[in-house]
């Protein structure tokens, strides 16, 4: 059974940054796909970023040049590197992969994301 535990997240300051973990375990055939989505309160969750296996890269605008994803050299971790970071960055951020052969997909339990102005 496929686990993510992620990391990272916390309290930060209007400008600085965060770099957000995402470990995954349990899979025999590895992933082709690793997000990161976030929701904030009374919001509906929404796509951050992308990478999949071949390294391409996508971002939502509103985090276009401020985050950077990328992978681990095991392609089994993921992370998220915040910068200049705003106030409606908040909200709780949640790690998925979808695994390869099977096309699963599998979340993680989310890490907080609180920027204060």
């Amino acid at each position: 059974q496929v686990q993510l535990v992620e990391s990272g997240g916390g309290l930060v300051q209007a400008g600085g940054s965060l770099r957000l973990s995402c470990a995954a375990s349990g899979s025999s055939f590895g992933f082709n796909v690793m997000r990161w989505y976030r929701q904030a309160p009374g919001k509906q969750r929404e796509l951050v970023a992308t990478i999949t296996r071949s390294d391409n890269l996508n971002y939502a605008d509103s985090v276009k040049g401020r985050f950077t994803i990328s992978r681990g050299n095991d392609k089994n971790t993921v992370y998220l590197q915040m910068n200049s970071l705003k106030p409606e960055d908040t909200a709780v951020y949640y790690c998925n992969v979808i695994e390869r052969q099977t096309q699963r997909d599998y979340w993680g339990q989310g890490t907080q994301v609180t920027v204060s102005s």
